[in-house]
């Protein structure tokens, strides 16, 4: 029966692949309609033939990575729960130790560094990529520092949240997840609270922006929209890639606005300054409030779903999937699988949401600098830094862009200034 679900699983996911490739690659998705050839959003006007045809030819192998990778995750997970090596991490856990908290430490330490090695050769394969394509800066050794910082930061952060999670359930089965929620809370603004002090140094070094002049521009900005800050932030990151970003991050006295040191060697005062007026959009809109809303919705439903799931198929797969009781910590990979499944699935509503708000900020930005034409030139510099698909298939546009198209925004700009030709 394993060997049978095995196989079953393997030939579903190839002919996922092949339906997946297909689309992407001969679908004859992704061009630009003929009423906007020509214009400002058109990238013929903008970009390189080699740089349409690069962009072109990365952004159809980035897709396909995507829509292949989360399945093969849960591939991977269904494996690990059919293949025994679940209960085995487990068996091995409980072997080293009687402290409960350490058993989980152990279970998770097995089981990431697992995952890790088998997913290992597609983050290479992403990073060679990005990397021939003139994105990526960043040497291996910058990069497996990058990987391992991520290991023990999500493992330790794993720990806490798992070994609670499990508490949980052994302590109530059939309302853990209500009690998983209500600490999500708390434990989601702490997270936000911390990041840009504690995590994000981990990985570049942060410092007040050098170019004064600019600071006290966009610092007007900020007063001009009552935003309470005082400093804001450059990130070396030309060391790591070529792309462009600036982000307003934390909350409470750890909020922060940052620019990436990109941005600002690539672009110009007023298109910097459109970006800052876009990020300062989203606080005026508060969307940072409605996106904390948002997902402890979605957490709520997620955990009440998996809960629910996880009961049915352990009560009806268990003997296939080598799990006994919902607080079994083997029963882990088949919470990660659930979730996983879950979160792809809610993407393209979360993105939906995600796309209005970026619009909205767009607008605002507008209307605070009143110069449409900055906008329009960062948002070509922004799609050639990153080799960018101003107009992807549909089924991309829903699960991967949380942004509106570039085709839509600067067309929607444009066409505000009369750019249209």
């Amino acid at each position: 029966m394993v060997k049978k679900w095995g196989i079953v699983s393997l030939i579903l996911f190839a002919l996922y692949v092949l339906c997946m490739y297909l689309y992407i690659f001969h679908s004859g998705g992704g061009t630009i309609p003929q009423a906007l050839q020509g214009t400002a959003a058109d990238p013929a006007i903008f970009m390189s033939e080699r740089e349409l045809f690069l962009s072109g030819e990365y952004s159809k192998i980035r897709n396909l990575l995507f829509f292949v990778v989360t399945p093969l995750e849960w591939l991977v997970y269904f494996y690990i729960l059919i293949m025994g090596l679940s209960r085995w991490f487990e068996k091995v856990s409980i072997s080293q130790t009687k402290w409960k908290f350490l058993q989980n430490a152990a279970y998770l330490f097995l089981l990431s560094l697992f995952l890790f090695i088998v997913l290992f050769p597609i983050d290479y394969y992403r990073y060679t990529l990005s990397k021939s394509y003139g994105i990526s800066t960043q040497d291996f050794s910058s990069w497996m520092r990058d990987g391992v910082i991520d290991f023990w930061v999500n493992f330790g952060m794993s720990v806490i949240i798992i070994s609670v999670l499990y508490w949980l359930i052994k302590k109530s089965t059939k309302r853990w997840w209500l009690y998983a929620w209500l600490l999500t809370i708390p434990f989601s603004i702490f997270l936000m609270f911390i990041q840009p002090v504690v995590i994000d140094p981990l990985y570049n070094d942060f410092y007040p922006l050098k170019n004064k002049e600019l600071e006290t521009q966009i610092l007007a900005l900020a007063e001009k929209a009552n935003i309470p800050t005082e400093h804001v932030y450059e990130v070396n990151m030309a060391e790591k890639t070529n792309a462009l970003n600036a982000y307003v991050t934390g909350v409470g006295s750890n909020s922060r606005i940052v620019l990436w040191d990109t941005t600002l060697n690539r672009l110009t005062e007023n298109e910097i300054l459109f970006i800052m007026a876009h990020e300062m959009g989203h606080y005026v809109e508060k969307h940072i409030y409605f996106g904390i809303a948002g997902y402890l919705l979605m957490t709520l439903v997620g955990l009440w779903l998996t809960a629910k799931l996880m009961t049915w198929m352990i009560a009806r797969y268990g003997h296939i999937l080598n799990i006994i009781k919902v607080n079994d910590i083997r029963s882990l990979p088949l919470f990660f699988l659930i979730t996983s499944v879950l979160l792809f699935a809610s993407s393209p509503l979360s993105n939906y949401i995600s796309r209005y708000q970026e619009t909205r900020a767009d607008e605002y930005a507008i209307e605070l600098i009143g110069n449409q034409g900055a906008a329009v030139t960062a948002f070509q510099k922004l799609t050639k830094a990153g080799l960018s698909e101003v107009n992807p298939p549909l089924l991309v546009k829903w699960f991967r862009y949380s942004h509106p198209t570039m085709l839509d925004r600067i067309d929607k700009v444009a066409e505000k200034e009369g750019q249209k030709k």
